[in-house]
């Protein structure tokens, strides 16, 4: 473990996590990429159940609130899902262009930073701090006007019912944000 980086796993408690693109790039910057970043995650939530209280995935970094997964830990989870995002931004770009069509989308050297910050929520103010903070980034970053217009965010879940690729239950009450169960 990294000197000075302490995560504490095995309290279930949730999780907020971040993590960044490689030297902060706009490696998520197009639709395609974030809906497959979506994939993989909801692969990852089935494969080690955990529930995903909140995410939003911005052009260069992801904010996530999750429960401790079932199987594994965070660390896991993270190693796995960046895994397999950077292996299919690479074969996705290797097989367009040995077709010599455009290619699917400039595949990056690096995508993502090595390490990612772990906070542990441990009381309901905190959780609906950093659900408030999560879905306000879009709109602070000025790629939309409100958050319901980011279709990259677990928002439109909560206060509308929105179906996202997480198959949380959330609904929207006296403005709160509140989860109901993962299937």
């Amino acid at each position: 473990m990294t000197k000075g980086l302490h995560r504490y796993y095995g309290t279930h408690d949730s999780h907020f996590i971040t993590w960044s693109c490689y030297r902060r790039q706009p490696i998520l910057g197009t639709a395609t990429r974030r809906d497959l970043l979506l994939e993989i995650l909801e692969q990852a939530r089935r494969k080690y159940r955990f529930v995903v209280y909140g995410y939003v995935i911005m052009p260069e970094h992801v904010h996530m609130l999750i429960t401790e997964p079932e199987e594994g830990d965070p660390s896991v989870v993270m190693k796995v899902v960046k895994q397999r995002f950077a292996r299919q931004i690479k074969e996705r770009h290797q097989s367009t262009a040995s077709t010599k069509r455009q290619p699917w989308e400039n595949a990056p050297d690096a995508v993502w930073q090595k390490r990612f910050y772990d906070f542990s929520v441990w009381t309901e103010h905190k959780r609906i701090e950093k659900l408030r903070y999560m879905h306000r980034n879009p709109v602070k970053r000025g790629l939309v006007g409100q958050p319901d217009q980011w279709k990259w965010s677990s928002f439109r879940a909560y206060c509308f019912g929105v179906r996202t690729f997480f198959t949380a239950s959330f609904f929207c009450k006296g403005g709160d944000f509140v989860p109901t169960s993962n299937a």
